[in-house]
């Protein structure tokens, strides 16, 4: 039986309860690891485990391009055009954007494997998405 995939659920991954959607949740946490991460058998043993190694990535990733915000006008003034640090300033904000979502979808992922089951719910007042559901309501 297929469950609900809420808001923010990677669009790679199917639904819980969805035939092989965790097969392609361990791959899609894979996917957020550094690569020599496919080297640990663990990981692929144990998704619970693998989804934590994927959280602490992405974190460390999110803490790295805000750093790269941070300093990116000091490291590079002086070495390039101001147009150049402007459009590298918009790469790490876009990075930054993408790795909320990234960040978002690994942690629903995660609690989907430990057996949370997410439902689409009405909501409290002030937490309505367009289609009128809470898109934080879980089981």
């Amino acid at each position: 039986m297929e469950g609900y995939a809420p808001p923010g659920w990677p669009e790679v991954v199917r639904a819980p309860g969805a035939s092989e959607w965790d097969r392609q949740a361990v791959a899609y946490l894979l996917d957020c690891c550094p690569a020599d991460f496919r080297d640990y058998p663990v990981l692929r043993r144990h998704p619970m485990v693998l989804a934590a190694f994927a959280r602490q990535s992405v974190r460390g990733q999110r803490r790295a391009a805000t750093d790269g915000v941070s300093t990116a006008r000091a490291d590079l003034d002086q070495r390039v055009d101001q147009r150049v640090i402007d459009e590298a300033l918009d790469v790490w904000h876009a990075e930054l954007a993408r790795l909320a979502r990234v960040e978002r979808a690994v942690d629903l992922v995660g609690r989907a494997l430990g057996g949370e089951r997410f439902t689409p719910r009405l909501a409290a007042a002030g937490r309505v998405n367009a289609a009128g559901l809470d898109p934080y309501a879980s089981e």
